[in-house]
């Protein structure tokens, strides 16, 4: 009898498991939680991701044509010290202007990454005051860009030539420089619409609209500052290549 109870015992244990089973089995397993992670995303955040993943693909293209047209053209390429001076009390200033907006951008990226922290604090007029704020600077960089356009252009610089050197220069800072603007155009047209939302109180009153048709969606904050550290990164490398190089 003894004997027939641990046989049965063994036959309910069944044969010894395989370890290259239960090494599947925890890949199996490690596997369905990373899907779980993914089946719990945001779709809006995942579609800003995609968005600003396909951008980065159209920033690299341009930024990388203007690279190869500056290494090919056999004509001396502008010197962005001379280029991009402003004139104060009679007295040059390389570069002075495209420090201050770039100063400006980046401080935005700060008031931006707060408003999105205290968002999720519920501080939401704290947070509307911030994105109003990262609005102002980003109209301000704006608004310096168009002062910067239009002293090149009293200067002769157009898509198809320059006093200076390479006419390829004019086409490439115009379109480079262009769409980025309009990128921060955008984006404080949308940090305007959002902080006002959030001022009024949409994301916790459940207010249908834009963005705001659930409560608690301070995740949209969140969405709107992955757009704007986007567009401050790209100034990054667009201050490298044209003002620095």
């Amino acid at each position: 009898m003894p004997h027939t109870a641990a046989g049965h015992g063994a036959a309910l244990r069944g044969p010894p498991s395989n370890p290259r089973s239960t090494h599947l089995a925890r890949l199996s397993a490690e596997w369905a939680g990373d899907r779980q992670v993914f089946a719990g995303a945001s779709w809006r955040k995942a579609m800003m991701w995609i968005f600003l993943l396909s951008d980065t693909f159209v920033f690299g293209c341009f930024l990388i044509g203007y690279m190869t047209v500056r290494l090919s053209t056999p004509v001396p390429w502008p010197n962005p010290s001379q280029v991009f001076a402003i004139e104060i009390a009679g007295k040059p200033w390389p570069l002075l202007l495209i420090a201050i907006m770039t100063f400006v951008l980046i401080s935005s990226s700060g008031t931006m990454a707060m408003a999105v922290a205290l968002g999720y604090r519920r501080s939401r007029r704290i947070t509307a005051l911030l994105m109003g704020l990262t609005a102002l600077l980003g109209a301000t960089f704006v608004g310096m860009q168009a002062f910067e356009w239009t002293k090149l252009i009293h200067e002769g610089v157009r898509p198809w030539g320059n006093p200076w050197g390479a006419e390829q220069f004019g086409s490439a800072f115009f379109m480079i420089t262009g769409f980025h603007g309009t990128h921060v155009t955008i984006g404080v047209i949308a940090l305007l619409v959002m902080g006002r939302k959030v001022w009024r109180g949409d994301f916790d009153t459940g207010r249908r609209g834009y963005f705001t048709s659930r409560p608690g969606g301070y995740e949209s904050v969140e969405i709107m500052g992955l757009y704007w550290h986007f567009v401050d990164l790209v100034w990054v490398f667009i201050f490298a290549l044209f003002y620095l190089w």
